[in-house]
């Protein structure tokens, strides 16, 4: 058991530090798990595609954010992921809902201490959303709390769509580092 969380620092440790190769090995192998996940949750094997890309390109973006002496990379990457997909159902449903009206759903019983835990997170994020520059935050506020995709987010601001993507990009990377040195 030991040697696993010891591969799994010594390849974070390597990503840390630029190599390309090393979150090559952590694709290989941790691949299989996120994308089985995403279409477990999703069961669409497009956007299970789109989010195992998304889940590795946030660890090589910001590779800090995963913390070895708080579990294991592997367990780390699926939560990722399940946080994701999750999410894009979520979005589906609320697109599935103000497409067909309002419907009464019977909400899924929390565990008290996930219910806080979110609230924490979730109060945390929306003040650093808050703290973004207009362009990063208007284009944030479109993506992950309208359920907006690039195009959409692009479209209704009148931007280049590559603009958008960055823009996006840039205000995920900065909400990552605000939260990061929150954290600490």
């Amino acid at each position: 058991m030991e040697a696993p969380v010891a591969d799994d620092r010594l390849l974070h440790q390597r990503v840390v530090g630029g190599e390309e190769a090393a979150l090559g090995e952590v694709y290989d192998r941790f691949a299989p798990l996120v994308f089985g996940l995403a279409v477990r949750i999703t069961r669409d094997r497009a956007v299970s595609e789109d989010i195992t890309q998304e889940v590795f390109v946030a660890f090589w973006e910001r590779p800090l954010a995963f913390d070895p002496a708080r579990g294991t990379l592997r367990a780390w990457l699926a939560t990722i992921a399940h946080r994701r997909a999750v999410d894009h159902v979520r979005a589906q449903e609320r697109r599935k809902a103000s497409v067909l009206g309002p419907r009464l759903l019977e909400p899924e019983p929390e565990r008290l201490e996930d219910t806080v835990l979110s609230r924490q997170e979730a109060d945390g994020v929306r003040l650093a959303v808050g703290k973004l520059p207009d362009h990063l935050r208007e284009v944030i506020e479109l993506a992950y709390y309208r359920g907006r995709t690039y195009r959409q987010v692009a479209d209704e601001l009148g931007l280049p769509e590559g603009t958008a993507k960055s823009r996006i990009r840039l205000g995920l990377r900065r909400l990552a580092d605000a939260l990061a040195e929150e954290s600490t």
